[in-house]
């Protein structure tokens, strides 16, 4: 007989069969475990330090996940679940990973018994299309114009973050902010939601402007600095001459003539002041360069001018104030200026800055977020950023679920029950399923220093016996309360999209039967040993 037969070169390694399943359902769920422990108003944060020393502070799900150096390809996957789960409804990222992670648990225990991991992929979508029609049927249709309602959805989101201790204020804020940006059908374009942050005060000084703040300053002192009653245009063309299109050589060999030119130059400037100031405008915007003569002019108008302001924040005007861009001073009439009860520059934490406030229907908003340092504004605008999301989702879809794990146990309770109604192997992962997503009612209780099979125990008998389907567990009091009641609400969409996310996750490494890793130029491969637990944090070597 020949010697072995390498078909794949020496620096290749191939994980086969049940050794490739093991290594990504233990990725997973390290994964997982790492932000287990920021879960619910009682969770703890993590500190995340770059290998350039900047730190970031947060028990914020994805960003955790994507602040950590992670290289193994399954743990990718998952991190890919709290990133889409961010996209898609702005809060809701840990939960998902977490029930990925309790998922691919339960997994590996129906392996160990020798079940097929098709027929637990095939009990898993079973259990998906039942829990999904599961929530439907406990939703609620909430009056989207409840902004009291909408508020204790914001406060639910902001509830253990950085923003708790304002987070009646902030809330108000975020619906104000939410409920200003709606279009027409309903729909709601967050990137027209402006976040500003500055560090300097406390986060109760965080506040609402009905406008456009603009990080930048006025371009001549001599400008007014506040301007009532603004007429503002904006202009995504330079206030400059501008230089030939072609290659172009200008002899002068009389020195009168080299005045006229200069005084030609300064007369277009000034003509271009004038069709500005003919306009109407006293307030002027401009996303390129304002020649130092201009600005000269321009001050002695009383217009108060900016310059190199960003693309986005031009766009952001037009909705805000009613402004047409336009890319021509030529054309520019009376009918393109927006209006603004007040443009003024103001200094916040040492720089100056423009307000644009006191728009009539402002279509774009700005949020000043401030806190004492420059962590604490950061985590804040975090928190701020999951709200939107959430109040978002609620105005949209107008359909909300309690907290507190109450959707979870009274979805595991009618999942138990379905399971009795699949036959074969399958109704294995429909049970497993089902005990997967107590994970979550589990993990409010650990980290609230409560036991969490005593609170699992009453949640389950006050959901079956009693029936109360909107039964959750305030880890505020240690008690198991009516959520509803106690206005911990959370929209249908964080639900449905963080199983559905957990679920399609869990499922695609399950089907993993082979992993074939080529070896990293420069040097480092895939874990040799992933049933190791050394390494940083219990990840096992070549995980971070």
């Amino acid at each position: 007989m020949s010697g072995p037969t390498n078909v794949m070169p020496e620096h290749v390694k191939r994980y086969m069969g049940r050794d490739a399943q093991r290594m990504n359902i233990l990725a997973g769920r390290i994964i997982a475990e790492t932000v287990r422990s920021t879960l619910g108003p009682k969770g703890m944060d993590k500190m995340l330090v770059d290998d350039l020393g900047d730190i970031v502070i947060t028990n914020d799900g994805v960003t955790i996940l994507k602040e950590m150096s992670v290289e193994h390809p399954a743990a990718k996957m998952l991190i890919e679940v709290a990133k889409t789960q961010e996209k898609e409804v702005g809060d809701g990222t840990t939960s998902a990973v977490i029930v990925a992670g309790e998922l691919l648990r339960k997994a590996e225990e129906l392996l160990d018994q020798n079940v097929h991991p098709t027929m637990i992929i095939k009990g898993y979508q079973l259990a998906l299309e039942k829990v999904q029609s599961i929530l439907k049927d406990m939703a609620t249709t909430v009056d989207v114009e409840d902004k009291e309602l909408l508020k204790k959805i914001a406060m639910t989101a902001i509830t253990g973050k950085g923003a708790e201790k304002a987070k009646g204020h902030i809330a108000e804020i975020i619906v104000d902010a939410v409920t200003s940006v709606v279009d027409e059908d309903g729909k709601i374009d967050t990137d027209l939601i402006k976040i500003e942050k500055k560090e300097g005060i406390a986060v109760e000084e965080t506040s609402l402007i009905k406008g456009i703040l603009i990080d930048k300053e006025r371009v001549n002192p001599q400008m007014p600095k506040k301007v009532e009653d603004a007429k503002i245009a904006l202009l995504n063309c330079p206030i400059e001459i501008k230089s030939t299109e072609t290659d172009a050589k200008i002899s002068i060999t009389d020195p009168t003539k080299m005045m006229e030119f200069i005084e030609q130059e300064e007369k277009m400037l000034k003509d271009m002041v004038e069709e500005i100031k003919a306009s109407g405008a006293n307030v002027l915007v401009c996303q390129k360069g304002i020649d130092d003569l201009a600005q000269h002019y321009l001050a002695k108008a009383g217009i108060l001018a900016i310059r190199r302001v960003k693309k986005s924040d031009i766009e952001k005007l037009t909705k805000a104030t009613g402004a047409n861009i336009i890319s021509n001073i030529k054309d520019l009439t009376a009918d393109d200026l927006g209006e603004a009860g007040v443009v003024v520059e103001e200094k916040v934490a040492g720089d100056n800055m423009i307000f644009v406030k006191e728009c009539k229907h402002p279509k774009a908003v700005t949020i000043l977020v401030r806190g004492t340092t420059e962590h604490v504004v950061d985590e804040v605008a975090r928190a701020i950023d999951d709200a939107i999301g959430v109040v978002s989702c609620t105005i949209e879809d107008g359909k909300i679920v309690a907290g507190g794990g109450a959707v979870e146990v009274e979805t595991a309770m009618r999942l138990r029950e379905f399971a009795d109604s699949v036959s074969g192997r399958e109704q294995l992962a429909v049970k497993g399923f089902a005990d997967a997503l107590e994970v979550i009612p589990r993990t409010l209780a650990e980290n609230a220093g409560l036991d969490a099979i005593e609170m699992l125990v009453n949640l389950r008998a006050k959901h079956a016996i009693e029936g109360n389907t909107t039964f959750g567990l305030n880890v505020l009091t240690g008690e198991v309360e009516d959520m509803a009641a106690n206005g911990v609400v959370e929209p249908l969409r964080v639900k449905t999209q963080a199983i559905q996310s957990a679920t399609e996750s869990a499922e695609m490494l399950l089907r993993i039967d082979d992993v074939i890793a080529a070896e990293k130029l420069g040097g480092g491969d895939m874990p040799a040993d992933m049933g190791g637990m050394g390494g940083m944090g219990g990840m096992p070597p070549g995980m971070m």
